[in-house]
């Protein structure tokens, strides 16, 4: 295991620090079926983190916003293998808002483990590790947090990743397509569109994404179609 040895600018004195000894503050880890994205109906194992900069006006996860356990990342890593599956997501809250999640990406890696990573698109991605599949979830204007999104991260895609689009109307159907043009989106990995669960009816959604010919793949969250808004599960 590799050691990363930091020495304070105003002092000799040097600062070990291992997996071993680095804490993520952790709202729960569970285990269930991807409810999105291609990896949909897989088992996989969540590790949801505390904590997010955004605040979009239909995010289903308020509660990990704050609390949670602080736990070591070794710590988690015991639980996640506690489960026996092979497929981990690390989501949030909004996960790469606290910087040692790059750690853990990395370990589950090592660990021999398909991780994929939830993100929204105003957190810079250019460090997560390679191996990660990681779904960027692009702000729409009926998010609230349009304004947040970090176009840089489009560099650091590539074809195992997805972009998604949580949309809320037809104002935010309109500015997806526009917005899949504009960087030609479609070009760089696969693009998805999600209703707002209970908001925008899939069935309208699906009429319009027929009637345009688009190139994009349609779903819903199936979690929430087995077990509703009981925490996705």
């Amino acid at each position: 295991m590799l050691d990363m040895v930091l020495t304070s600018p105003s002092s000799q004195d040097t600062i070990t620090h291992t997996p071993d000894t680095e804490i993520l503050r952790v709202s729960e880890i569970f285990f269930s079926l991807q409810g999105e994205t291609r990896r949909v109906g897989l088992p996989t194992i969540f590790v949801r983190l505390t904590g997010c900069p955004l605040r979009c006006g239909y995010c289903d996860t308020q509660y990990a916003f704050y609390g949670g356990e602080s736990m070591l990342i070794s710590a988690i890593l015991e639980r996640v293998s506690s489960y026996g599956g092979h497929n981990v997501t690390i989501t949030g809250g909004e996960p790469l808002a606290q910087k040692k999640c790059l750690t853990l990406l990395r370990m589950l890696c090592d660990a021999g483990y398909s991780v994929s990573l939830e993100t929204s698109g105003a957190q810079d991605i250019s460090k997560v590790d390679r191996r990660v599949e990681k779904v960027i979830d692009i702000k729409t204007p009926g998010s609230g947090e349009v304004n947040k999104n970090y176009w840089a991260n489009l560099e650091y895609l590539a074809q195992q990743d997805e972009i998604k689009f949580v949309l809320c109307d037809e104002v935010d159907y309109k500015w997806a397509i526009e917005t899949i043009g504009k960087h030609h989106l479609d070009k760089i990995c696969p693009v998805l569109f999600s209703p707002v669960y209970g908001k925008l009816d899939p069935v309208i959604l699906a009429s319009w994404v027929l009637r345009d010919r688009l190139h994009v793949r349609m779903q819903i969250q199936l979690h929430k179609l087995l077990w509703g808004e009981e925490k996705g599960r």
